[in-house]
């Protein structure tokens, strides 16, 4: 893959990343949880990118966290603000919009190329 295709590329997960991250914090999850979560899902997220991404939805007041030191292993729960309920819900909404929007135009170029 080409260096400008896999930077496009990279460009285009950031945004369904963010989505895909909401999509799973209505019930607390941890970091490794989520993890599992995206990936039996099919969407692959280094640790790398997803400790960074779950801090910046912090700082946005999307999600909260909290310790949970009952086990041997502390774990550092994240779930959904009520606030950010309503973001995931509005942005939810968009995606489906924008990825309707999209398959056509893509379906008409389809259709363009064989006639």
């Amino acid at each position: 893959m080409s260096d400008l295709l896999t930077s496009l590329t990279t460009e285009l997960r950031r945004g369904t990343l963010t989505l895909a991250v909401l999509s799973q914090l209505s019930t607390p999850q941890y970091g490794y949880s989520l993890v599992q979560r995206l990936e039996n899902s099919g969407v692959v997220i280094e640790q790398s990118t997803l400790y960074p991404l779950l801090r910046r939805l912090e700082k946005q007041k999307l999600v909260t966290s909290s310790w949970d030191t009952t086990e041997s292993r502390p774990r550092k729960y994240y779930v959904l603000s009520t606030y950010g309920n309503e973001v995931y819900k509005q942005l939810k909404k968009e995606w489906e919009k924008t990825s309707l929007e999209l398959q056509q135009l893509l379906r008409g170029e389809e259709e363009n190329e064989s006639n």
